[in-house]
């Protein structure tokens, strides 16, 4: 599996300008989505939970808060949170937003 590496200051940088003008973490989220929506472009291939998906599309969590990835395996969609993504080869094309994503969620930025 190939790791990103992304420093912090492109991290933080990242997380500022997905967090700009929002007043809550509810609209931090939805800043996140609207990057992943925009910088990395679907379908690309990701692993979750040691499986193959391809991941189609992002979304708003429902009751739980948190972006999914909509997945596609064996012809059937999925959802699973953007933080279980991995990667089994060359991460794909806007990758760095899903890594300022997670750390944002875990507050270390």
């Amino acid at each position: 599996m190939e790791r990103l590496k992304i420093s912090k200051t492109r991290l933080r940088a990242l997380i500022e300008e997905a967090i700009v003008d929002c007043y809550n973490e509810d609209e931090q989220e939805g800043g996140f989505l609207v990057m992943l929506e925009e910088n990395m472009p679907t379908p690309f291939q990701a692993l979750v939970v040691g499986e193959e998906v391809e991941v189609i599309g992002f979304d708003q969590g429902v009751e739980d808060r948190g972006i999914m990835a909509i997945c596609k395996r064996q012809g059937k969609k999925h959802r699973a949170s953007v933080t279980s993504l991995e990667w089994s080869g060359k991460p794909p094309k806007g990758a760095e937003w899903i890594a300022a994503y997670q750390a944002w969620v875990r507050g270390n930025w």
